[in-house]
């Protein structure tokens, strides 16, 4: 008997039709292989959440309720616990010096924010996002790991508002799609240059955003560069039997361009 096809599957299968009925190209191609690509990881990530339900499984957010849709990029390495996972040493480090404040600009569904608030049971997590659905997304996080009384949700931050990392020890956590450049700038927002600062950088998005925040913080910050990285260790024991193309579609984070991330740690710090 023939199998139907789930209205995931024929949605595909309709935008793959369009995208092939152009004329051929590398960029076509591109575009079906992505579109394909994405299809094939939510079904790994389906048959996942059949196998290990919607709890982080591994890394610095093991144990956290993840029972939310990813707001931007892929959920399934956030649920295996190997989202980023270059970054975790640096989220150990945020989590040992028990910051006080933590502020999260471009928080998404609340992956950053409410694990850090599970893990630092004694600090105020600000969580800012231009997006109503990853607002909502992040206050729902938060209800469902009994962190909502800590995880304070808000839309724009402005150089105004950026005062708020003066108040307390704070550590500024950044991935606003290109517009960090604009939005870290010490001259318009002074508490910056005391304020510890882990940013997701877009040069893909807004070239030499890199190197611009590099020189304008060499002064007073002590500036780490981490990359990307891939952790197979995180892939669990039943994914052995699978394909080996499903198991790296299970550690893809969906990004179309490098997107390095700057740790810059304040010389001074209010």
């Amino acid at each position: 008997m023939v199998q139907s096809a789930s209205p995931l599957t024929v949605k595909v299968s309709q935008d793959l039709q369009k995208i092939l009925a152009a004329p051929a190209s590398p960029t076509q191609l591109n575009s079906a292989l992505r579109l394909l690509a994405k299809w094939r990881a939510r079904l790994v990530q389906n048959t996942t959440l059949a196998q290990q339900g919607n709890i982080v499984a591994s890394g610095p957010f093991a144990g956290m309720v993840y029972a939310t849709a990813a707001t931007e990029g892929a959920a399934l390495p956030r649920l295996l616990g190997c989202y980023e996972a270059s970054l975790q040493p640096v989220i150990e480090t945020i989590i040992a010096r028990a910051y006080p404040q933590v502020v999260d600009v471009g928080c998404a569904e609340g992956y950053y924010a409410v694990g850090l608030a599970r893990r630092m049971p004694n600090s105020t997590i600000l969580a800012f996002d231009i997006d109503p659905n990853a607002q909502a997304s992040t206050r729902a996080l938060a209800q469902a790991n009994d962190v909502a009384g800590r995880v304070q949700v808000g839309g724009l931050l402005d150089h105004a508002g950026l005062a708020v990392c003066a108040q307390q020890k704070t550590v500024l956590i950044v991935d606003i799609e290109g517009a960090e450049g604009a939005l870290l700038a010490p001259d318009l927002a002074p508490a910056l240059r005391h304020t510890d600062i882990l940013v997701e950088t877009h040069d893909g998005l807004q070239p030499g955003v890199s190197a611009a925040l590099r020189a304008r913080f060499a002064s007073t910050h002590a500036i780490t560069q981490i990359g990307r990285d891939l952790q197979p260790q995180a892939l669990p024991d039943w994914m052995d039997s699978l394909p080996d193309l499903d198991r790296l579609l299970a550690l893809w984070e969906w990004r179309s361009s490098p997107t390095p991330w700057l740790w810059m740690q304040a010389h001074a710090r209010a």
